[in-house]
């Protein structure tokens, strides 16, 4: 039986990789998006639409749109990066950044947790920017702080949802050539949604809740 895999952020960068590549596998692949970009609308995927996970209404919208839909693979990887200087904070940035980065993988899990079927994996596009120990630049206040945030509501859904066999990936992509950082990284979005499918591809429940770069390597709190 093909595996359903859902993906939110899907209309470019990482997402639309990632789409591609379960798609490659031979799995159902629900598309989530504010709005589908031609890659996308031409991908083969399921594409559902004005998916703004900012928005508390969304869960609604989630729960409609995939309404019976029995859930293998979500994969939360819709996010942003904003840049603040301290001394010039602008508030309405670190807030924005919360919402999406933080409490739009909580309420895609709010909305579809009771889709995930038993041995569901749940995986959790983080940054290692969100790391306390790994900081030794500073700046970047609404990224690191919302993508720490987002760890560490990784790590209670993977007690939370232990009960129901859902293990939880939180995975680093690394430094990765999107749009979001203007192209340049150190790896390709496709290379990244390899190297994330196999991190989620060898995730037990025995490692479930632990914070991993795509590379293999285990990354610090």
């Amino acid at each position: 039986m093909k595996q359903t895999v859902v993906i939110t952020g899907a209309s470019r960068g990482i997402g639309l990789s990632l789409t591609k590549l379960y798609l490659s596998k031979g799995c159902n692949v629900f598309a989530l998006c504010r709005q589908a970009s031609a890659d996308l609308s031409t991908s083969g995927a399921t594409v559902v639409e004005g998916i703004d996970m900012a928005d508390d209404g969304v869960i609604e919208r989630l729960k409609s749109a995939l309404a019976g839909v029995r859930i293998d693979l979500l994969i939360n990887n819709a996010g942003i990066l904003r840049n603040e200087i301290l001394g010039q904070i602008e508030f309405d940035s670190l807030r924005q950044q919360f919402e999406v980065n933080t409490l739009g993988p909580i309420r895609a899990v709010e909305a579809l947790g009771s889709n995930l079927v038993n041995g569901a994996k749940l995986a959790m596009i983080t940054s290692r920017m969100g790391s306390v120990a790994d900081n030794t630049s500073g700046g970047r206040y609404g990224y690191r702080m919302s993508k720490a945030a987002l760890n560490i509501a990784a790590v209670s859904m993977a007690h939370d949802l232990s009960h129901q066999g859902v293990s939880v990936a939180i995975i680093h992509p690394g430094l990765v050539g999107t749009e979001m950082i203007g192209g340049h990284g150190d790896i390709t979005p496709d290379q990244a949604a390899e190297r994330i499918a196999q991190r989620i591809e060898g995730l037990t429940p025995e490692t479930s809740g632990t914070f991993w770069h795509s590379n293999g390597e285990v990354l610090p709190w």
